[in-house]
């Protein structure tokens, strides 16, 4: 008897971990045919912001970004590195300058992300937790 209760309870923290507690709130996506299953925030980071080209695996990654001015790439910016999207734009402009890294590919909607996610499984994607679909799996939840 108390070994069904165990399970019942592992069964029941496995559902609320892949449910998202908010579904407007920001999570980090993969294929799921992709060998990542999760990233910190560092490596989000490094990824995002040009210093790394390729997953903790090897394999090369495709940072996918929206557009500037868009709510959802202010709100990644302020919660990835504090920082504005006007000085996330500095940044970059001061990177391509100097020719030392290329900023993410960009896409204007969700379905353009999945529509780039289904040509290359190693796009790196944020997007609002209510809009991962089933080729999707979160590698990374802001809390």
């Amino acid at each position: 008897m108390f070994l069904i209760a165990l399970v019942g309870v592992g069964v029941s923290v496995q559902a609320q971990e892949s449910t998202p507690s908010n579904p407007d709130s920001l999570v980090v996506v993969v294929s799921t045919k992709n060998a990542i299953d999760t990233l910190d925030k560092k490596q989000l980071i490094d990824i995002f912001m040009g210093r790394f080209k390729s997953f903790p695996n090897g394999d090369f990654v495709t940072p996918i970004d929206y557009f500037a001015g868009s709510p959802q790439r202010k709100e990644f910016y302020e919660l990835l590195v504090g920082k504005s999207e006007r000085k996330i734009n500095a940044y970059w402009s001061r990177l391509l300058f100097s020719g030392r890294a290329t900023p993410p590919e960009k896409a204007s909607s969700v379905p353009d992300i999945i529509q780039m996610m289904r040509e290359d499984v190693n796009v790196l994607a944020y997007i609002n937790a209510s809009k991962v679909t089933k080729e999707m799996k979160i590698v990374y939840r802001f809390e």
